[in-house]
């Protein structure tokens, strides 16, 4: 029997993320271990009783013991499973430290969702349909579970990634005609207005600040449950233009120092940031040399 203190729901929250992760449906793992496909239901809401059931699901779904238990490093080696961690993460926090390509996913508009179904569909990447639709099923919770709780989002964005983000457009590829970018590039401009407006509205109560430094290539978000961080994500999966959601290792961990080092990071950039009608400013500039 498990006994002591464990975070049974977060433990099958880890399940949940990694058995999507491996692109296995319950009745995969219910097969595998011989047990219920409600049974697999029960497991990822965190009714857990024996350690042995946990050390065979750990091996299934090609992850480690001390991973389930949240004692290590979660790892994903695809966007499926990370980005339903980060749902999970994002629906149990009350603000987030957010630093991302070209920026939070969570602070695109409303129509960026077909947008990004029409880049992944024209990517080079060797994926399957069915990956991509669970991704974007996944991507939508995410954006309706944000404005249902409204975490509040401080969202540390780079001014280069946003020029990169309007001079190459909402492509999937480099490929397309002419034609073709120059409506992606429009389709990039609408984003970053709806940004503005973000800023200008203070919708959602998000502050983003904009910094003109370099930043690091790698994205990473920091949840906090009122003054209690949570969890760190990192990831190389992007969401912007030429969207890679397949290739590389997002991780995520609750090391006190690596939460440290990072929020650390976030607020050397942050103080320098333009901020409010700064911000505005510096993204119309932006957009008048575009």
């Amino acid at each position: 029997m498990i006994t002591g203190s464990i975070d049974y729901c977060a433990i099958g929250q880890r399940l949940r993320a990694y058995r999507i992760a491996a692109s296995l449906k319950a009745e995969d793992v219910a097969d595998s271990l011989k047990i219920s496909r409600a049974a697999v239901y029960r497991l990822e809401k965190g009714e857990i009783v024996k350690i042995e059931t946990l050390e065979r699901l750990a091996l299934l779904l090609d992850t480690s013991f001390a991973s389930l238990l949240g004692i290590d490093t979660e790892y994903y080696s695809s966007g499926d499973g990370f980005f339903e961690r980060m749902r999970q993460l994002e629906e149990q926090s009350t603000h987030i430290y957010s630093h991302f390509d070209p920026f939070s996913f969570l602070l695109t508009s409303p129509d960026y969702l077909t947008h990004l179904a029409m880049m992944l569909n024209e990517s080079n990447e060797l994926i399957d349909h069915q990956k991509y639709s669970v991704i974007l099923s996944i991507l939508k919770e995410r954006k309706k579970q944000f404005y249902q709780s409204v975490p509040k989002v401080i969202n540390l964005i780079s001014l280069r990634n946003v020029e990169r983000f309007l001079h190459i457009g909402l492509v999937g590829n480099l490929t397309i005609s002419p034609g073709k970018k120059s409506e992606r590039m429009l389709l990039a401009r609408k984003e970053v207005y709806h940004l503005i407006e973000l800023i200008e509205q203070q919708s959602f109560a998000p502050t983003i600040a904009i910094t003109q430094e370099a930043i690091p290539s790698i994205a990473f978000q920091i949840f906090y449950q009122d003054s209690n961080p949570i969890s760190l994500a990192m990831s190389p999966f992007r969401l912007g233009e030429l969207p890679n959601v397949t290739t590389g290792i997002a991780s995520i961990t609750s090391s006190y120092d690596a939460i440290k080092r990072y929020r650390h990071l976030f607020d050397e950039l942050w103080k320098n940031s333009a901020k409010d009608k700064q911000a505005i400013d510096l993204l119309k500039t932006t957009l008048e040399r575009f």
